[in-house]
This record gives C-alpha cells, sequence and structure tokens, in this order.
C-alpha cells in the first residue's frame, strides 16, 4: 500500500503541473530522506520512488549503500552544503548536486570530474534571501559562477534556492527563474514541502518534499560539521 503522504504529494504536485499548463511528469519529485527513519524509507521505495535527497555525504553512505543492492533504479541528489573534503565522496554517491556555491569546489570538483571520467549533473545554489548562515552565491555572484563552471566543463543543469522561512517564497523562485533564464539554464530546484505548488507555477523542475512526505522529521543524531 502506497505511503499516505506520498500519495497525496503525488496528487497535489500532478494538480499543480495542470493548474500551471505544465506537462505531466515535468516536475521531478525528490523525496528528503534526511535523518528520516529507514522503515519510513523503505516503506517510500516500496511505494516505487526513486529519487531521493539527501543533506549530508556520510549519512547517505550509510543509509544507500545498503539499499540500493537491494532497490534497484534508485537515484540521489545532495541538496545540503558540500565541503569540498567530501567532495569525492559525493560525486562517486550523487547523480546529482544542487548546493555548489563558490569558486573553490568549482574547481575541485572540475578536477574530480576529469579523474574519473563523467561528473554528476550540477545545480549552482544562489542565497536570494542574502541570509549570511545560509550557503549559496549572492545573486550578482551567480553569473560568473555559471560561467566559471561551463569554462571548466561541468555540466551545470540549474539553479537552486531555499528561500528565508517566513517569507514570500514567490519572489524568491522568480529572481532564481531569472537569473538561469538569462544564463540558458533549464533547471529550477525549488520549492519544499510548504510551498512546491507555488514553486511549480514559478517554473520549479525539481521540487524538495520531506516532511509532507515521511511525516515529522526525527531528531539528528551529532553529526560532524559540513555534508
Amino acid at each position: 500500500m502506497e505511503p499516505q503522504g506520498l500519495e497525496s504529494i503525488r496528487a497535489r504536485l500532478g494538480a499543480a503541473e495542470r493548474e500551471a499548463g505544465r506537462a505531466p511528469g515535468s516536475v521531478t519529485l525528490l523525496a528528503v530522506s534526511k535523518v528520516q527513519p529507514e522503515d519510513r524509507v523503505r516503506a517510500v521505495l516500496r511505494a516505487g520512488q526513486r529519487i531521493f535527497g539527501e543533506n549530508r555525504v556520510q549519512e547517505a553512505q550509510g543509509r544507500w549503500t545498503p539499499l540500493r543492492e537491494e532497490f534497484e533504479g534508485v537515484e540521489l541528489h545532495l541538496i545540503g552544503p558540500l565541503q569540498t573534503n567530501k567532495a569525492r565522496a559525493a560525486v562517486e554517491l550523487f547523480q546529482a548536486i544542487h548546493s555548489v556555491d563558490r569558486l573553490r569546489l568549482t574547481e575541485t570538483l572540475a578536477r574530480l570530474a576529469q579523474e574519473r571520467g563523467a561528473s554528476p549533473d550540477l545545480f549552482l545554489q544562489v542565497n536570494t534571501g542574502r541570509e549570511p548562515q545560509k550557503a549559496g552565491c549572492l545573486p550578482e555572484e551567480a553569473d560568473a559562477l555559471v560561467a566559471r563552471a561551463r569554462a571548466l566543463g561541468l555540466p551545470v543543469r540549474g539553479l537552486m534556492c531555499i528561500p528565508p522561512e517566513g517569507e514570500d517564497p514567490v519572489p524568491h523562485f522568480r529572481l532564481l527563474r531569472g537569473i538561469a533564464e538569462r544564463n540558458g539554464l533549464p533547471g529550477l530546484s525549488m520549492g519544499m514541502s510548504g510551498d512546491f505548488e507555488a514553486a511549480v507555477r514559478e517554473g520549479a523542475t525539481h521540487v524538495r518534499v520531506g516532511s509532507a512526505i515521511f511525516g515529522d522529521r526525527v531528531s539528528a543524531p551529532p553529526a560532524a560539521t559540513g555534508a
């Protein structure tokens, strides 16, 4: 039986696509499994969900190394901040990284891509709210970061943002879309449990939904700094 949260989100996402005049299935649902108990993750996997978002490299390694042996076709996206010293592990584990936000990290990812002959899809994170505690380049820095990442041969697919909590997210979604459009980037990773329908209306191609699928997160255990 499909978990009620996943069933509800799939129905709401489909309705949002229709209302926005988007093609069915044009928006990718990332089930954000960070800090969720394994039984909840397994239930969502059994219901057919195969694309998941994780915040930390180490946690994702521990969770998904065994689960990938059991469930075929799992695709992992890193949506949390990435420390440069975790980049090698990240590119080996994830099919996409949504949190590329600085020049040094792009250079490290380019070097690893050259070594491996392959790279995950990359989204550059923009701090649309200019929050000092939050990762992401500033909006006025985004064009230069996109240009540099492309010059390094990296597969930049789009942009990502996390609007400030408590603010209307729509201006942030529109700001991100404008940056993406002028840089010819098709991907927009934006929208979470509370605002993904608005994000779909504003052009999101990837939405990141956790608690609305799995239920409230359990408390995270103490963890090392960064991803």
